[in-house]
């Protein structure tokens, strides 16, 4: 079998493929947070309350997770062409769905199979990137594809909510079905799961999410003892303690809050919160780079000097902003942005610890376990700030109230308790793992 380190240098057939697939895992992301300036349209024309409309975005990062490893499965089989094809047909069909829907249930199916689309496209990226470019560059390309596809996010903050605006909900939603189709059309015809030099090489092995580390799946049973020697080690759990609380704040600001927040809360004029939401995006896409050359710098000291100070660097933004008598300034806005904005790239920190500790057939189960505490306090974020809402008699756009979103938004800091707790309890049973700061692999 040839190894992918031993490719030649890559063709302008090599970028298209791996071009086309940066694209669709942008218009992936837009799918993704295509609620995100558009939640009190979404709570008008569905007539619901915050905890129903936090369900929206509940259930679809729920499916998201849920289907990270059934795809790495199917990918093993089939390879990245026809997975990441028919996962933006779903997504087209969520959104096609979400166009016309006009009660709550029908909108949360809507968001199922956006959810279930969603989940294909950045694991099939990855696995383009593995199997056409040589090894030295996948590092580079894996950054590069998720620094770009954040672009998404800006797509559908300015141009989806001001065609939402201009048009209508069915208008809105039905153009980015139809883009989502265009972008499965052209998947299939340009994507190929591997180039043709490498033509005879099986399909079983797996991707890891993450850093596209090749390996191979043969069994449920190897999955399942995987998955138990990677909670097994400290520093797996510490990785998940890592990105449960560093990200969860920004994701539930972009997701779904946020928009809500600075325009029904704060007053701002929906160009003003349109800014701030392009900010946030734009400030993480700087905030990547810094945050990854720090942690190769000084490896020992990821969780003391980046991570948690993100961490306090959100918490002490947000509780700014939620104590400031009457209004928040732009100024302060703008600060805690940018504050949310360096929590997604800060997150990322989380997977060096799975790679340093894991060996590489365990990668891509280390990289799942890790994963899964972002999505699982966004989850929580999500349904505590909705929840807390309602039982403020303040969950319809006609009751939002700038003292009720900052009550919501303070069930936030017992997730950065847990969590901080969480990271200084992993990180010394790491080092006392390895027998010391000595020790340490790197």
């Amino acid at each position: 079998m040839t190894s992918p380190s031993a490719l030649h240098t890559p063709g302008w057939r090599t970028w298209t493929v791996w071009i086309v697939g940066v694209a669709a895992y942008v218009v992936a992301i837009t799918n993704r947070t295509s609620l995100s300036s558009v939640g009190v349209d979404a709570a008008i024309r569905f007539d619901a309350d915050a905890s129903a409309l936090s369900m929206f975005a509940v259930i679809q990062l729920a499916v998201y997770g849920s289907l990270q490893v059934p795809v790495g499965l199917i990918l093993d089989r089939l390879g990245a062409r026809p997975v990441i094809a028919a996962g933006m047909v779903l997504m087209a069909t969520g959104q096609l769905v979400m166009a016309f829907a006009d009660a709550v249930g029908i909108g949360i199916l809507a968001r199922v199979l956006i959810g279930a689309g969603d989940a294909a496209v950045f694991p099939s990226v990855l696995r383009v990137i593995a199997t056409w470019f040589p090894a030295q560059r996948s590092p580079l390309l894996v950054q590069l594809t998720g620094i770009i596809g954040q672009l998404g996010q800006i797509v559908a903050v300015v141009p989806l909510a001001a065609l939402l605006h201009a048009t209508s909900w069915s208008v809105a939603f039905g153009s980015l079905a139809g883009l989502t189709v265009l972008f499965a059309v052209l998947t299939f015809a340009v994507i190929r799961n591997r180039p043709p030099e490498r033509r005879d090489d099986p399909l079983d092995t797996a991707v890891d999410t993450d850093t596209g580390a090749v390996r191979i799946v043969r069994s449920a049973a190897d999955l399942r003892e995987g998955f138990r020697e990677s909670w097994s080690h400290p520093a797996t759990r510490l990785g998940f303690w890592s990105h449960f609380t560093t990200p969860f704040a920004g994701t539930a600001f972009v997701l779904l809050w946020g928009y809500p927040f600075l325009t029904a809360g704060e007053g701002l004029r929906p160009a003003a919160a349109s800014g701030l939401m392009t900010l946030l995006v734009l400030a993480g896409i700087v905030f990547g780079p810094i945050l990854g050359a720090l942690s190769s710098r000084h490896p020992t000291r990821r969780s003391r000097w980046l991570v948690l100070p993100t961490v306090v660097f959100q918490a002490v933004a947000w509780l700014a902003v939620i104590v400031w008598p009457g209004a928040a300034p732009v100024w302060l806005l703008v600060i805690l942005v940018i504050a949310l904005a360096s929590g997604g790239p800060a997150s990322m920190i989380a997977f060096d610890h799975a790679r340093a500790f894991n060996p590489t057939h365990r990668l891509s189960t280390a990289t799942g376990i890790v994963n899964g505490g972002g999505f699982l306090a966004a989850l929580i974020a999500i349904l505590m700030i909705g929840v807390s809402m309602d039982l403020q008699g303040a969950g319809t756009p006609e009751t939002y109230s700038l003292d009720a979103f900052r009550i919501a938004f303070l069930t936030q800091v017992p997730l950065w308790i847990i969590g901080s707790w969480g990271i200084i309890r992993e990180r010394s049973r790491t080092i006392r793992h390895v027998g010391g700061p000595g020790n340490l692999p790197w």
